[in-house]
């Protein structure tokens, strides 16, 4: 399945930070001391920021999940992008 990632969806940046809510996506965490405590991929060192940047840049999950991070469950780099793409936050 072929995810198009239009680029008004995607989290807007501020300050080097994305403004969306991680919290409620049930495929990432944020632990304090792993990975400078930034969301990552449950179970994974790899910044949810890192699979939404490559998502943006035009790589599908297969992408992702195969080649840029080598390992990285392709339901989880599916679910990051559906979710980021439900909850962005919307540009004005």
């Amino acid at each position: 399945m072929l995810l198009t990632l239009p680029l008004r969806w995607l989290p807007l940046m501020t300050d080097g930070v994305w403004l969306m809510d991680w919290s409620k996506c049930p495929d990432v965490e944020r632990t304090p001391g792993k990975v400078s405590g930034a969301w990552v991929v449950k179970g994974t060192r790899v910044p949810v920021q890192a699979v939404v940047d490559n998502a943006k840049d035009g790589y599908t999950p297969e992408e992702i999940a195969g080649e840029i991070f080598e390992g990285l469950p392709l339901d989880r780099v599916r679910s990051v992008i559906r979710f980021a793409k439900i909850h962005g936050p919307s540009p004005a």
